[in-house]
């Protein structure tokens, strides 16, 4: 992580821009929106999680696959799915007595590698 020059952490004046206040209190999203999103950063947080996303990216997988390539029970990967279907990062399908699991859509895909090209860049 970069180290960070504390001098210019801090502010010392005492005017504030309302023009630039004002211009992003009108661009932010609502509370709750950004509520969710914090819930949503939260998911990526855990590296396991992450690593189900990652495999994802590849291929549609079932609870069985996820854990062997991971080298976990299919009961500890079955949680975290939970968690990602909760957030909408994965979705399911049915075929028989199977269930596949994918990225929910693009954007899920998208997030996940712009995250990557950031920590890469590091």
């Amino acid at each position: 992580m970069a180290t960070q020059n504390t001098e210019l952490d801090h502010c010392d004046c005492d005017s504030i821009h309302e023009e630039v206040v004002a211009e992003v209190r009108g661009k932010m999203p609502e509370e709750a929106i950004l509520a969710d999103l914090a819930d949503l950063f939260k998911v990526f947080s855990d590296s396991t999680r992450v690593r189900i996303l990652c495999a994802l990216q590849y291929s549609e997988m079932c609870v069985c696959d996820i854990a062997v390539l991971l080298g976990m029970t299919k009961s500890a990967i079955s949680h975290q799915l939970r968690q990602l279907r909760q957030t909408r990062l994965v979705k399911n399908r049915k075929d028989g007595k199977v269930v596949y699991y994918s990225l929910d859509d693009e954007h899920v895909g998208n997030v996940f590698e712009q995250g990557l090209l950031h920590v890469r860049e590091g």
